[in-house]
């Protein structure tokens, strides 16, 4: 896999945390943002594979959605470990957490998947919670949803990853509760701010969990590959009519890469993130969050720990780009 390198300068915590919060006050009614000591996010309800978020912090792109659109690229398959080694994390301890798409040709059918993994000691010594979330079937035009262990440490076709030494230290936490703005996804907004405070020129990438902890958000969850008679998807409304879209209750765990600008057109998936539920069978891409009686009865309520990557890798880019994301 073509690989290539690109350092950031992110400005420190503490200059992000009072950078976004006059906006999240402005979009919420009741919102932090703070620089604390990482709490151990492999307990509840966070679940990760690794308690931290430092240590040698990156993010990489995988693939890209044109190994999607048209045509699905069945070739396209890609070890989540062997991304590690491409982005040049340590044997000796390491993590990987983000969205992607499943290895199909590991669970059977096309997928969204969680990635969430660590190693100690070696890459052979893997702690591996990835899960995925598809479509178990479709009866009158509704998709039954399963959200389950993922049965290999591989992904297909685009991912986007943070990754660290998986080590405690400090990061941006912020919470938010009860939207009053119109900014529904609680990441887009984070980054629109990140945008319009550095600009073009100012590359910001981000990684991290957050969690639902009550409300209810859209999601959608791709179902199998179309069968050839299908193909291609001609534009995009075709794509988006191919998914299927639910809204899922809190709690939902929610692991998420995105980027405030991407000045060397390297064709970055702006912000990716999938979500799963524990004891549940939902799960997906993650898009908004749900008004209270827009079928939600429950005011949204987020609490995130991110971290800054000071490192990014572009790894397998497509040969062609699309100007915009496909499915948000």
């Amino acid at each position: 896999m073509k690989t290539t390198r690109h350092p950031l300068t992110p400005p420190s915590l503490e200059e992000l945390a009072k950078t976004l919060k006059p906006a999240l006050d402005a979009n919420y009614k009741q919102a932090s943002a703070s620089v604390v000591s990482c709490p151990d996010l492999s307990q509840p309800p966070f679940y990760l594979a690794s308690a931290g978020l430092s240590g040698y912090e990156c993010v990489a792109d995988i693939g890209g959605q044109p190994h999607l659109f048209p045509r699905p690229l069945l070739d396209k398959k890609y070890s989540l470990l062997e991304c590690a080694r491409s982005m040049n994390l340590q044997g000796e301890r390491g993590m990987l957490l983000g969205a992607g798409a499943g290895p199909f040709h590991d669970i059977g059918k096309n997928s969204e998947l969680s990635p969430n993994l660590s190693w100690q000691g070696d890459y052979s010594n893997v702690t591996n919670l990835t899960r995925f979330t598809g479509v178990d079937s479709i009866t009158g035009g509704k998709a039954k949803v399963v959200c389950r262990p993922s049965p290999s440490a591989d992904c297909a076709l685009m991912t986007n990853l943070y990754g660290s030494s998986g080590e405690a230290g400090p990061v941006l936490k912020i919470t938010a509760r009860s939207r009053k703005g119109d900014d529904k996804s609680f990441t887009e907004c984070i980054r629109d701010v990140l945008y319009k405070a550095y600009g073009d020129g100012h590359q910001i990438s981000v990684g991290g969990v957050f969690v639902i902890k009550k409300g209810k958000a859209n999601f959608h969850v791709m179902p199998d590959f179309p069968t050839e008679d299908k193909l291609p998807f001609n534009d995009r409304h075709e794509l988006n009519e191919w998914l299927t879209y639910h809204h899922f209750s809190a709690p939902m765990v929610c692991l998420t890469v995105f980027h405030s600008a991407d000045p060397e057109n390297l064709g970055l998936r702006m912000e990716h993130t999938h979500c799963f539920s524990k004891g549940k069978d939902e799960g997906g891409h993650y898009h908004y969050d749900l008004a209270v009686g827009e079928d939600c009865a429950e005011e949204i309520e987020y609490e995130a720990y991110f971290n800054t990557a000071k490192t990014l890798y572009r790894i397998d880019k497509p040969e062609v780009s699309l100007k915009q994301d496909l499915h948000g």
